[in-house]
């Protein structure tokens, strides 16, 4: 078995497909946009379910899949506006398939349902408007009673 070296990495990642060099994203880092690159990973115990998962997958609108650049898993990529890696991977479950539970996994699944989660709630939140907001807290304070304000009328205060 030969050892992964950054060489080999880049070979990896950078594999030609149909005569196009084709860039793979690493599947668990930060992803800006909606697109997004994630790997599934199988229980290394039942290897023949990542064939059978890539023939499941085949059949959703907009999802790309490969091998995966682990040995057990399947490389996806898909809209989270249409898929999250959560949903994908409860109905694998539900369907019977085994998903790796090693440590790292766990960990990768949750941080990666965290993100999607959150990047798809702050896409139904409208955007605040910075400079209207500022003018609602600046009409705010001016009609709030703080300390600022001196309440004896002008007529009775003495020039000092």
């Amino acid at each position: 078995m030969t050892r992964m070296n950054p060489e080999k990495a880049r070979e990896l990642r950078d594999e030609v497909r149909d005569g196009k060099v084709r860039k793979r994203a690493a599947a668990f880092v930060p992803q800006p946009g909606t697109r997004k690159h994630r790997e599934l990973r199988f229980d290394q115990r039942y290897p023949e379910q990542v064939e059978e998962a890539r023939k499941l997958l085949c059949g959703l609108e907009g999802m790309d899949i490969d091998a995966g650049l682990v040995p057990c898993s399947l490389s996806i990529w898909y809209e989270i506006s249409n898929y999250s890696l959560e949903g994908l991977e409860a109905a694998l479950v539900r369907q019977g398939f085994r998903l790796d539970n090693s440590l790292y996994s766990k960990l990768m699944r949750t941080l990666v349902y965290f993100c999607e989660e959150t990047q798809m709630r702050n896409m139904r939140v409208p955007e605040r408007l910075i400079k209207k907001s500022h003018e609602v807290y600046s009409k705010a304070w001016e009609h709030h009673p703080h300390g600022d304000h001196d309440e004896t009328p002008p007529e009775l205060r003495q020039d000092r």
